[in-house]
């Protein structure tokens, strides 16, 4: 079978029958992959996503992972830190197969960076990297010490080359992946020790973050926009959000820090944080209910409202709006939003949406994700149409907005996420 034969949806039921342990399924897929790592598929990874349609994309390397133990029988380690090409094209080839033609590509993001300032890591066999919880880097002493590794080796080195090989293939304009200044602080000093410093100790927590930036942000990503001026950079930083660490600890240590590495370097405007995740707790918390935490009082009236806590989100990512899945705010308050500041819509689909093993009822599942599906669809398409009539200039991503899948695995349903894709495709064009 070629590959040229498996357009949506063939490459999706491909993957279903290789995930349901079908011995053909698994030959056709090293077929394909064998062609992919070999270069044979190199230029259908060039081709331009469709400029007059939303796109859907997402996270899948994790995916990957496991196709590419299971066809070649290599460890986390080997697939991600073996080959850098053979990585890129792996990815690409997968984007494909799921029916997605907008490429994206992304890593280990929070290992990772971690790893290259010498954090102790583990990794198994097929499963994703992380920081070893037990082995922290630095503590309450010796923080001051953390230093810019050596970007010409190691970690940073295959990052690089990650990128590069990305603009090889594809030739577009590069994303760097790193953890933000807060979730960078949670992998090398420990979740739970931070979170007590932002309530016992708010200052020292937030000159860690300075010299975060400072000392390792600022320099790797200068470095970064010398060699690629017109690239962004993406970091990630969930650990921040206010799911996890409450909105006032959003605002006054997560994206303040973020905030700073945007306003002190010439290229700040091409860094962004997209994925603050929980902002439904704001509106739980004003109501009196219950969040993660437990059940609140009644914040005073200075506390951040919804619109507080948006327009945080929007001076660290100012070119388009994305509705996370842990978000639960009605989308029409993203569309109102996006409107607004005339930039476009992501919608996120939650890895938990998608999850082949919290299936009951495959039809009525189904049925469920194709209604969600065309109202997100609609909602990009209502922003791309209003925006424009406003004057927005479409200038290469992220118009004209996104279905984007926050994490796909090999234990994903590969059922609902054609029925997500199929939906993109069908009825995504801004003419219709």
């Amino acid at each position: 079978m070629s590959f040229c034969e498996l357009k949506f949806p063939a490459g999706l039921r491909l993957l279903s029958r290789w995930q349901q342990g079908e011995s053909q399924a698994f030959e056709q897929l090293k077929v394909i992959f064998d062609a992919a790592l070999s270069g044979q598929l190199d230029d259908s990874f060039r081709e331009p996503a469709p400029e007059d349609a939303v796109h859907a994309c997402g996270s899948i390397d994790l995916m990957t992972l496991t196709i590419m133990n299971s066809l070649y029988g290599l460890t986390t380690a080997q697939f991600y830190k073996g080959d850098p090409l053979r990585y890129v094209r792996s990815v690409l080839v997968s984007l494909r197969l799921l029916g997605m033609p907008k490429t994206y590509l992304s890593w280990p993001v929070y290992g990772f960076t971690a790893e290259a300032l010498g954090q102790i890591m583990i990794y198994s066999d097929k499963f994703s990297p992380g920081t070893d919880p037990e082995q922290a880097l630095v503590n309450r002493e010796n923080w001051r010490d953390v230093r810019l590794p050596n970007l010409d080796e190691g970690m940073p080195a295959l990052i690089a080359n990650y990128l590069d090989c990305y603009v090889l293939l594809t030739g577009h304009r590069p994303v760097m992946h790193l953890a933000a200044p807060y979730s960078l602080a949670a992998e090398i000093y420990g979740q739970e020790p931070l979170i007590a410093a932002l309530t016992h100790e708010p200052e020292f927590a937030n000159q860690f973050l300075d010299h975060l930036v400072d000392e390792i942000h600022s320099p790797w990503l200068d470095r970064f926009f010398r060699k690629h001026p017109d690239a962004w950079a993406e970091l990630s930083d969930a650990s921040g959000s206010p799911f996890f660490i409450g909105p006032g600890n959003c605002k006054n240590m997560a994206i303040r820090s973020v905030q700073r590495l945007r306003d002190t370097n010439p290229w700040g405007s091409r860094v962004y944080v997209a994925n603050y995740r929980g902002d439904y707790v704001i509106e739980a918390s004003s109501k009196g209910g219950s969040s993660r935490r437990g059940r609140q009082k009644k914040p005073p009236a200075s506390a951040l409202q919804l619109q507080d806590l948006f327009d945080l989100k929007h001076s660290v990512c100012r070119d388009y709006t994305i509705r996370l899945a842990d978000d639960r705010v009605p989308i029409s308050h993203h569309i109102e939003q996006s409107i607004k500041n005339n930039i476009p819509l992501f919608t996120g689909i939650g890895a938990k949406q998608i999850d082949r093993h919290a299936i009951t009822d495959l039809s009525a599942s189904q049925g469920q994700t194709k209604a969600m599906s065309l109202d997100y669809v609609d909602a990009i398409k209502t922003v791309a149409h209003t925006i424009t009539q406003n004057g927005y200039q479409p200038d290469g991503p992220p118009w004209p907005g996104t279905m984007y899948f926050e994490d796909v695995s090999a234990e994903s349903s590969f059922e609902l996420v054609e029925v997500i894709v199929g939906q993109v495709l069908e009825h995504g064009s801004l003419a219709s």
